[in-house]
């Protein structure tokens, strides 16, 4: 690769960088002679010889050789026909391009590239010269010697012009529109200089690797991060949409970049939706798999974009743009796209619209929506991906084929991890690894209730127990019921919506968190500070975020003092009250088809709006407790390790008429004041009089702002007369 003293030795091209077309060597040839010859010069130009073969020429001052290059060019040229080795050398540059004529080059060769761009032939020698240093590690030193500057180990433009006969041809070359630097054939490796408005002449010039073992060795295997996608057999409904959405793409040849979203849920068969369009247009997909962070990239998203492109196939990115949170002013800088310029055709899976909002409306194709898999093709799913161990567990995958809505792929990764255990797989384990792939964005917006009422039964009067006894036998039979009876698709695989209407303290939430344990459901409280939202429209978008998160998997949404959210609608007399009428109507809509357990809890009955109240499948009113019902409660809420043989339950319940919630903030007060601080000891236990419990009763009245007489304390007055006094 240096100046050489055996003529035939300036000519060999290496054997194992020889490309697949004569093109592609008769550039390569003409970059390694011209590389050569300008070698050849600077050893004339800086006044020394070569000490042997293997040896460069000095580095001179780079001032004095840029303000002599003009001058030097007269001088140059003459020695190209003087000396005798850069007479040679010129003369074997003087050799015709191949012509292709009626011989097509392979599709992405660099044959290829320079017939379907029409490249001239100093368009052809750029390209060439870029491509140097990615083969040959050596080619550093000899550009750097050329350029006369150790630290510029790569070509650029400016070399271009040293080298090129014709100096001001490669002007046109270095515009930022020139067909090399549109497709991304060539890239500036400048980080800092991503746009070029005037020509960097010194800007560095590379062609990807990717890039150039394509442009080289187009029969070669696809750059790592790109697995072709196979052909595939899908069902009728995805077959056509998919034959629908390759219209759109039949036509002609793009001249620009084609963005094809694919909308679907997580899991969904997006990707065999891209396969099925491709097989359509006769095309092979490619998937960008990125496990290191390259989608970020976007000078490797070019070179990936660039070789689909050069082998004409489509690019499926597996990376969802980032759904755009509320309030987020920048949201276009979390994803990055190849430059639009690229003429490949990109399928882009995303789960809702607002992912699509900041990307390019002119790059943009129609959306193509892939269809949720149904009931029975998760079924189906469950059992081709278990295999073998699936047997047996008939009932529990119908059952978790209803209450877990995963599509085809989330399955697929389940399975495969239950597959890992040993033994047979229980429904424990069944249950927990499927929890385990649950999307955690709901957690953003409601917080995870963890039951507190394990062994204590819900005491109700007898018409509201077997309410509740229904709400759970209707729960635990929606699976027969939806997809054996065939209620599911007439009422859209709906599930539960129940309403729990009472006092405060007449345990609403304590009969939510007795479901969740019963039915064995996660149970999330809707938060109403992160919920709703004083700005138009973001109350919608949260609630659309908790209920799409939701519906991945049967779960208990609660929402506490719904009476806020469910309200009646009003009279319109300004554009707040159309609004929060649209977020009720909302509301009413998602509830509907919420597949899960809703419950609302209301201390406001009356406030909320008719329409809701008539959609919702149960409505159970808490009232506060009678005597029988109050002395359950009194003797449930006792801890295990106090001691309450002195207690008068029967004289409590009948004095006092209160609700559970504030027979249970009287015991705790009791306990809290009862108990001696000598601090805890594993063996001792607690124990409650009267007194401590009077006057807990005491404090929770004056708490409610109730008044209390001391006849109404019985013999037990004595122990409250003081606190009366000031």
């Amino acid at each position: 690769m240096v100046a050489m003293t055996s003529k035939e030795e300036f000519v060999t091209f290496s054997p194992e960088l020889r490309a697949a077309d004569e093109c592609a060597n008769y550039w390569m040839r003409q970059v390694t002679i011209r590389l050569r010859r300008e070698v050849w010069w600077c050893w004339h130009e800086r006044g020394a010889l070569p000490v042997n073969e293997a040896t460069l020429p000095p580095f001179s001052d780079r001032v004095s050789t840029t303000l002599d290059m003009s001058r030097f060019w007269v001088e140059k040229q003459h020695f190209y026909v003087s000396d005798p080795t850069a007479r040679y050398l010129t003369e074997r540059l003087a050799s015709e391009p191949p012509r292709t004529g009626n011989v097509h080059p392979p599709r992405g060769s660099f044959g290829w590239v320079v017939n379907e761009l029409r490249l001239n032939d100093v368009s052809s020698f750029v390209l060439a010269l870029a491509l140097t240093t990615a083969f040959d590690g050596s080619m550093g030193s000899v550009i750097a010697a050329c350029l006369n500057d150790q630290a510029k180990v790569q070509p650029n433009l400016a070399l271009a012009q040293k080298l090129w006969d014709e100096p001001e041809e490669v002007v046109r070359v270095a515009d930022p529109f020139h067909a090399l630097f549109r497709y991304c054939l060539i890239q500036h490796s400048n980080k800092n200089q991503r746009y070029f408005s005037e020509t960097d002449w010194d800007a560095p010039i590379v062609v990807p690797s990717a890039v150039a073992m394509q442009l080289l060795f187009p029969e070669s295997p696809l750059p790592h991060g790109l697995i072709a996608l196979g052909h595939i057999e899908v069902d009728a409904e995805v077959r056509e949409n998919a034959r629908l959405a390759s219209l759109r793409l039949n036509p002609g040849n793009a001249d620009k970049l084609r963005i094809v979203p694919l909308m679907g849920a997580k899991g969904s068969s997006r990707p065999e939706m891209a396969q099925a369009i491709a097989q359509f247009n006769g095309k092979e997909i490619s998937q960008f798999q990125d496990e290191i962070g390259l989608h970020e990239d976007t000078d490797y998203l070019n070179s990936i974009a660039t070789v689909c492109w050069l082998r004409d196939t489509y690019l499926y990115l597996s990376q969802e743009p980032a759904i755009q949170a509320s309030g987020d002013k920048h949201p276009s800088e979390r994803y990055a796209l190849p430059a639009a310029t690229i003429p490949a055709t990109v399928f882009l899976p995303v789960r809702e619209r607002s992912q699509l909002v900041h990307l390019p409306s002119p790059l943009l194709l129609p959306t193509v929506y892939v269809p949720a898999a149904t009931y029975q093709q998760r079924l189906e799913h469950w059992r081709a991906a278990l295999g073998a161990k699936a047997a047996g567990l008939d009932l529990l995958l119908a059952e978790c084929a209803r209450r877990f809505r995963f599509e085809k792929g989330t399955i697929q990764a389940v399975c495969d991890q239950l597959k890992g255990l040993p033994g047979e797989i229980t429904a424990v384990d069944l249950i927990a690894a499927c929890r385990s792939e649950l999307d955690s964005e709901i957690s953003e917006l409601a917080s995870r209730v963890t039951p507190r009422f394990s062994d204590e039964e819900i005491i109700l009067q007898n018409k509201q127990l077997l309410q509740f006894n229904e709400v759970l036998k209707a729960m635990q039979s929606l699976t027969e019921v939806h997809y054996r009876w065939g209620t599911g698709k007439v009422w859209n695989e709906g599930g539960i919506s129940v309403l729990f209407a009472g006092p405060p303290g007449t345990g609403k939430t304590m009969a939510a968190e007795i479901l969740a344990l019963k039915l064995d459901l996660p149970m999330y409280r809707i938060d109403l500070s992160q919920v709703v939202n004083k700005y138009i429209g973001e109350t919608e978008k949260n609630l659309k975020r908790v209920f799409d998160a939701a519906d991945v998997s049967d779960m208990i949404l609660f929402f506490d003092e719904a009476d806020s959210l469910f309200g009646r609608r009003t009279e319109v007399s300004d554009a707040h009250d159309r609004y929060a009428n649209l977020e009720i109507s909302y509301l009413l809509e998602r509830m509907e088809r919420f597949k899960g357990l809703g419950i609302l809890a209301t201390n406001r009955k009356k406030d909320l709006d008719e329409a809701f109240l008539r959609r919702l499948r149960y409505i159970i009113d808490f009232p506060l407790p009678d005597v029988n019902e109050r002395k359950r409660i009194w003797r449930q809420v006792i801890p295990e390790h106090v001691d309450s043989s002195q207690l008068d339950f029967d004289f409590l319940a009948e004095r006092f008429p209160l609700a559970g919630g504030n027979i249970r903030s009287i015991l705790f007060n009791a306990c809290l004041q009862s108990a001696d601080g000598s601090g805890f000891q594993e063996s001792a236990g607690g124990h409650l009089s009267m007194k401590e419990i009077i006057i807990a009763v005491k404090r929770e009245y004056d708490k409610l702002n109730r008044t209390l007489s001391l006849q109404q304390f019985g013999s037990y007055a004595p122990l409250v007369e003081g606190l009366e006094r000031e």
